[in-house]
């Protein structure tokens, strides 16, 4: 099979789907592999570590696009992109449909067979390809609502650790999964006043006993988080639903009511966002006020930090596109429940259950 990897072309997006190691283990399986130019100088691998490892350089994306049988990318196809879809391509990658009808429906008009990172889900419920991002972008979330939270960068003016004689600053996280988990290991190490927000009471629990007094842990309803936010002085928004749109959990009058200057850092942007104030936003412009309130959300926050990112990912993501590489899709989807949970558009159709219900499309089972 030819495996292609282009450069990626999101706003900031330095990732790279497909580190040399992972070159060389497709080589020795038998497959060719293209890169394109350049595709890991933003996590600082070099064209020659490519070529060394046994991957063809290809001078545009085009080259690429056009000879690969199955690419595999890190973020979703942007518009630039859309031209190079087809049949009986297939496509790996972090795709996120369920707030993107435009792309679902280019995938579908293609015919090209869309398998989603973010939906691969094991048969204990885990989310392997998404966890490593999630812990990624849940330690990032305090790093980057402590920087916001300073005066000059539009914020209250508040340190998160407080000093002896001034009280710590309070950040509430919203969510109690991956990304809350590691935003919360974040938060308590700087010091801060931490709650976590979420409607599972057993993983509240866990937490509790992950945490203990070091946290609070209050169960979801929206006047605990109205009363919560009024208080705080950075917001993490967290939620998930696996290939659904993330649901609106913080409303707008609740945003009102918290304190001018405060940050929120809504973690859940790509299915949508958490906050009915969310809008999705880039690097180069990446907050906006609503209400006196500076919002921080952009879509690939990971991007921010690619060397960690892309071997965070690639570790997780290369024993799926092995087995794509070495079995096709339909047979490494008939043998692996995780991966044909992964499958979201086939030969033109939707083929995830909850992509389909986020848009009003028909869904088709495998």
């Amino acid at each position: 099979m030819v495996i292609g990897v282009p450069k990626e072309v999101k706003d900031h997006e330095a990732r790279v789907a497909l580190v040399p190691s992972g070159v060389t283990a497709l080589r020795e399986a038998g497959h060719e592999v293209l890169v394109e130019t350049h595709a890991g100088e933003g996590s600082t691998l070099s064209d020659a570590e490519y070529h060394e490892a046994g991957a063809t350089i290809c001078r545009s994306a085009a080259e690429v696009w056009r000879q690969a049988d199955l690419v595999v990318k890190v973020k979703e196809p942007q518009t630039s992109e859309y031209g190079f879809l087809r049949p009986n391509l297939t496509l790996f990658t972090y795709l996120h449909l369920a707030p993107l009808p435009e792309l679902t429906q280019r995938l579908l008009d293609s015919g090209t067979n869309g398998v989603a990172y973010e939906t691969i889900v094991e048969e204990d419920g885990s989310l392997p390809l998404l966890t490593p991002m999630s812990e990624v972008a849940g330690r990032m979330s305090v790093q980057v609502g402590a920087q916001y939270l300073e005066k000059p960068n539009g914020g209250r003016g508040v340190l998160l650790s407080g000093i002896p004689g001034v009280a710590p600053g309070n950040v509430t996280i919203i969510g109690g999964g991956v990304v809350g988990t590691n935003a919360a290991k974040m938060a308590v190490g700087i010091g801060a006043r931490v709650t976590i927000i979420d409607r599972n009471l057993n993983r509240l629990r866990q937490l509790d006993d992950i945490f203990g007094a070091r946290i609070r842990t209050l169960a979801s309803n929206s006047w605990t988080i109205t009363e919560t936010l009024r208080h705080s002085d950075l917001v993490i928004g967290a939620v998930l639903i696996p290939g659904a749109s993330a649901p609106k959990v913080v409303r707008r009058s609740m945003i009102a009511n918290m304190r001018r200057g405060a940050v929120v850092v809504d973690v859940a942007i790509d299915k949508g966002g958490c906050f009915e104030t969310s809008r999705a936003t880039t690097h180069t412009e990446p907050i906006y006020f609503v209400d006196g309130v500076l919002h921080y959300c952009v879509s690939n926050m990971p991007a921010a930090v690619p060397h960690t990112s892309t071997f965070g990912l690639t570790n997780a993501t290369f024993p799926y596109l092995l087995a794509l590489a070495n079995k096709g899709l339909e047979r490494a989807a008939d043998e692996n429940h995780g991966l044909r949970q992964g499958i979201n558009t086939y030969n033109g159709q939707v083929t995830h259950a909850a992509v389909a219900s986020s848009q009003g499309r028909p869904f088709h089972a495998l």
